[in-house]
């Protein structure tokens, strides 16, 4: 079982920025998808963002295209969401997710995809 611990978040105006850091222990991180989720108050739980690590592939829901990136740092086995242009929207907490078996025959914005979570860091963007 990996365990994940993120970090990063906070309270930032709308148009702000800020770097979110997952880090993995245990074991290094390869040939899995690691993902980024978030919640909002009183909605479902949604994929933000998707990497596969090891390999290439970054994927994103379509409201952060051109907003958030995705990155992997593998020497520190970290995975990072970079957030810019924050809106209000963005506003939850955000939790990092591990796939549950190495490979990329799985959706990687798919819930169902990952096995192992970590405890979330909130972002709360004001207007």
């Amino acid at each position: 079982q990996v365990q994940l611990v993120e970090s990063g978040g906070g309270s930032v105006q709308a148009g702000g920025s800020l770097r979110l850091s997952c880090a993995a222990s245990k074991y290094t991180l390869s040939k899995k998808y690691m993902g980024w989720f978030r919640q909002a108050p009183g909605k479902e739980r949604e994929a933000v963002a998707a990497i596969f690590i090891g390999g290439l592939g970054k994927y994103y829901t379509d409201s952060v295209k051109g907003r958030f990136t995705i990155s992997q740092d593998n020497a520190k086995n970290t995975v990072y969401l970079e957030m810019s242009n924050l809106k209000p929207e963005d506003t939850g907490m955000y939790y990092c997710a591990a796939g549950r078996y190495e490979g990329r025959h799985f959706p990687p914005l798919a819930e169902a995809t990952y096995g192992d979570w970590g405890q979330g860091t909130q972002v709360t963007v004001s207007s």
